[in-house]
């Protein structure tokens, strides 16, 4: 009496093999060039964007730290990466907030409630003039 595991189940998984890995090679080339377009689209309405250079305080200010840990095979040894993005918050003079991310020395620079002129182009960071 078989459970259907027997050499057809082989065949089978034999058979569907082709079909899944092409769909998932589909898709992560899709989500490739869905996320490439996506940057560009970014780029190119900043590019698109008048500079802009506004009053400003410094409202806030965040990390984002991610871990990334890679095993070598066979050793069980392996190393991991760590990368740090910086972000600052500007409250204009409407009250409106703005956050963008700036560069390390740039976010060491800056402390809450600095006053300055804030220069950006669509959603990306120029400068800030402390006054």
């Amino acid at each position: 009496m078989s459970m259907g595991f027997g050499m057809g189940g082989f065949d089978l998984i034999f058979s569907l093999f082709p079909f899944l890995f092409i769909t998932v090679f589909v898709i992560v080339i899709g989500m490739f060039i869905v996320t490439t377009v996506r940057g560009v689209g970014t780029w190119s309405k900043n590019n698109a964007s008048p500079r802009l250079t506004v009053s400003a305080e410094v409202a806030t200010k965040r990390t984002d730290i991610s871990r990334h840990r890679h095993h070598s095979s066979g050793t069980g040894m392996g190393h991991t990466h760590t990368s740090t993005r910086y972000y600052v918050t500007f409250q204009v003079e409407s009250g409106d907030r703005m956050e963008f991310s700036v560069s390390g020395p740039e976010y060491g620079m800056l402390a809450e409630g600095d006053r300055g002129k804030l220069t950006f182009q669509g959603t990306r960071y120029l400068s800030f003039e402390q006054t």
